[in-house]
């Protein structure tokens, strides 16, 4: 992991960090693996070939950076102007030669190390507002940064699946889905419940609001079952692989992004 001066002392932005460097060494390492043709090949997300998951991870250092500055500074950097400028941004870098998205996607994740390195104590509790609107700490951002990584590394389709994700990860990732959801109102029936072995991990839960009698919650509840990883990735809308549900067919999971 590499050194950063004001967080010897915190485990948790210690320990977060060497989460984030580990999902950026995955990508890298997938991102390495893949020919210059296999690069303008299809990715797992629609409609985006590989250089466009490449171009997203490399502006999304730079966004972050951006939030960084923000807590450093005291003046507003938003992530990004407009959704539409955040959509343009990765278009224009999926157009660029293998070598510039590659050399961009380097110097992006070692700005975003900068950034990081020169925060003070202070600094880290500053608030600052995501694209979504919402308002974090400046620590959060290694945690957005840590699952941009692992997710979008599976979705280089260069081999990898949500297996390869650190289970601790996995646990996180799913329980910030779930809260996306219930903060819109969606999905406010679903039980997510790990099944084999070790512990039974379960996610979310809860009926709609107009619910009040315990039968009432128990006929609303649909039971999703599967290994964290394929739980996982059912939620965050990759894939249905070793899923199944309490219901005669698997639901499509809610939007989480």
């Amino acid at each position: 992991m590499k050194h950063h001066s004001h967080v010897k002392e915190d485990p948790a932005l210690i320990a977060g960090l060497a989460e984030a460097h580990e999902g950026t060494a995955f990508f890298t390492e997938l991102l390495d693996a893949l020919s210059y043709t296999e690069l303008d090949g299809p990715s797992l997300l629609p409609n985006w070939t590989r250089k466009h998951v490449i171009a997203h991870i490399a502006y999304n250092a730079f966004a972050i950076g951006r939030l960084l500055e923000w807590a450093r500074t005291g003046v507003e950097h938003p992530m990004y102007e407009t959704a539409t400028a955040r959509d343009h941004e990765i278009e224009a870098g999926a157009t660029l030669s293998h070598n510039s998205l590659r050399s961009l996607f380097d110097r992006s994740g070692a700005e975003l190390d900068s950034a990081w390195a020169n925060m003070s104590a202070t600094d880290w509790h500053k608030t600052v507002r995501t694209f979504q609107g919402r308002e974090i700490h400046a620590s959060e951002t290694i945690w957005m940064r840590t699952k941009e990584v692992w997710v979008h590394a599976v979705d280089l389709d260069g081999g990898a699946s949500f297996d390869d994700i650190p289970p601790a990860i996995l646990s996180r990732l799913l329980t910030d889905i779930v809260a996306v959801w219930h903060s819109r109102g969606e999905g406010p029936g679903l039980l997510l419940r790990t099944v084999g072995a070790g512990e039974t991990l379960e996610f979310g839960g809860g009926t709609a609001k107009d619910h009040s009698t315990a039968q009432a919650a128990v006929a609303e509840t649909v039971v999703i079952s599967g290994s964290l990883a394929d739980l996982a990735a059912w939620a965050a809308g990759r894939y249905t692989v070793g899923i199944t549900s309490s219901t005669d067919t698997v639901p499509e999971a809610p939007r989480w992004t």
